[in-house]
């Protein structure tokens, strides 16, 4: 019983506490990146059908407004790569590289202006979209100018 009571208090010292939860970390980030290549293919799978589909039966003259549907799938796949590439970037660096994540939300909020109805939406909406692309453009280039002064 002694035995065990002091690996348990060895095992919640700092140091081992500390390594314990970076292999745990480890572990989730590879099960999240093997879901993410998933999600991307079974995304590929999706975009190639809808593609196809919507080539074959959609008349000619409305294939345009399928078309935002279209670029609002590339788009995902684009935003679930980026997506992959903050988790692999975080498996080799253990750090959470913070311009992958802004180039990722502006990708996200860039899609979500293009696939937009403008039918359908209000004011306050787009109003707020410009103010999500401003601040995410000022954090990108405040991050990049920090960045490259670092590199210097």
């Amino acid at each position: 019983m002694k035995k065990l009571l002091r690996k348990i208090l060895g095992a919640t010292k700092d140091e081992n506490l500390m390594h314990i939860i970076e292999n745990i970390e480890v572990l989730v980030s590879k099960v999240l990146s093997i879901f993410m290549v998933v999600v991307i293919l079974v995304a590929i799978g999706d975009l190639g059908l809808f593609i196809f589909k919507e080539l074959f039966t959609t008349p000619y003259a409305k294939f345009n407004t399928t078309l935002y549907k279209i670029f609002g799938l590339f788009l995902n796949i684009l935003i679930a790569l980026e997506i992959l590439e903050n988790i692999t970037a975080y498996l080799r660096r253990h750090v959470f590289q913070v311009e992958l994540v802004i180039v990722t939300s502006l990708i996200a909020v860039a899609r979500k202006i293009i696939i937009l109805d403008l039918e359908k939406i209000e004011g306050i909406d787009i109003i707020g979209l410009g103010i999500a692309i401003l601040a995410l453009s000022i954090s990108y280039l405040i991050i990049r100018l920090s960045n490259s002064k670092n590199a210097s």
